[in-house]
């Protein structure tokens, strides 16, 4: 299926970038956008972001061949019901939630008749807003495709096509498969650094100054994750509920393992843990997901 048009309902980091990397990967695609921010779309047409920056989501997605849901996942069902009016018939829908089962059953509720494709690019920063954006953000990064049972095929093939188009690697699978694997990779280690970060902050005994003052890498990592969207995990972790909690209460048993191990002097439990954890690091920069550049390439 060929793709003339792709509208973009959501101009933060995300948003932003899919129109970037559309406006330089796919020249003849023309691009329209819209955001439910005033201030946004000003600033997405100083920008540049679009052909068409529209006042109206329903303007936006008109005469669009794919359309891409890029807002909270708590937002997606209010998001499809204003653009339902301009869709045609043959649009294909997407969006680009970190949570896949409640975002599809949302949409397929919101959009009886429509064909739906989920989608979620693995990538982003801990920033927001179109300023934040780039069109490189997907390069190299993973798309997985989640299409619910039955899907035209013709659709999965073109909306695989165009993650591809824009650097990503794509991968199909099930959205419940999806969201227990996001929960183990993403969810639960922003949820630990939130918590790392909060519980740092709130310390008595150490005073806001010493915590900046002193933040070795571990903790500043934390901070880095600490800092992404507020609003777009809150709701990744109410849409999510059932696979994260499924995965920290795992995490909990394992913590109280590593507790014990402390508690008791154990060391060669620690140490064959640490050993193990090692492992994952190495076989992660074998795929090419990061690199081993010491101090993960901060410049000093």
């Amino acid at each position: 299926m060929a793709i003339g048009r792709v509208a973009i309902v959501g101009l933060g980091l995300i948003g932003s970038s899919i129109a970037r990397a559309v406006k330089a990967r796919l020249p003849g695609v023309v691009v329209a956008g819209y955001d439910a921010n005033d201030g946004v779309r000003d600033e997405a047409r100083t920008l540049g972001l679009g052909d068409i920056i529209a006042d109206d989501p329903a303007a936006a997605v008109a005469d669009a061949g794919l359309v891409v849901l890029a807002v909270p996942v708590g937002r997606m069902a209010d998001a499809a019901a204003a653009i339902r009016p301009g869709l045609k018939a043959d649009a294909i829908i997407s969006d680009v939630g970190s949570s896949k089962a409640g975002v599809a059953a949302a949409l397929a509720k919101a959009l009886p008749g429509h064909v739906v494709i989920p989608a979620h690019p693995v990538a982003g920063t801990e920033n927001s807003g179109p300023a934040a954006g780039f069109a490189t953000l997907f390069e190299g990064r993973w798309c997985i495709v989640t299409p619910p049972a039955g899907a035209p095929q013709d659709a999965v093939r073109a909306v695989t096509s165009f993650w591809e188009a824009l650097g990503a690697r794509v991968e199909t699978m099930d959205a419940a498969h999806h969201d227990m694997v996001l929960a183990v990779t993403s969810h639960l280690p922003h949820l630990i650094a939130y918590t790392i970060v909060g519980t740092a902050s709130e310390l008595e005994e150490v005073t806001e100054s010493e915590v900046i003052k002193y933040s070795a890498g571990g903790f500043r990592d934390f901070t880095r994750i600490a800092a992404s969207d507020p609003v777009m995990w809150r709701d990744v972790f109410l849409s999510n509920k059932d696979a994260v909690l499924a995965t920290l209460q795992r995490f909990n048993e394992d913590l109280t393992v590593l507790q014990q191990a402390i508690r008791r002097g154990d060391g060669a439990r620690l140490e064959d843990w640490f050993t193990r954890t090692r492992a994952i690091r190495r076989s992660i920069i074998a795929e090419g997901q990061d690199d081993a550049a010491p101090d993960f390439g901060r410049k000093h």
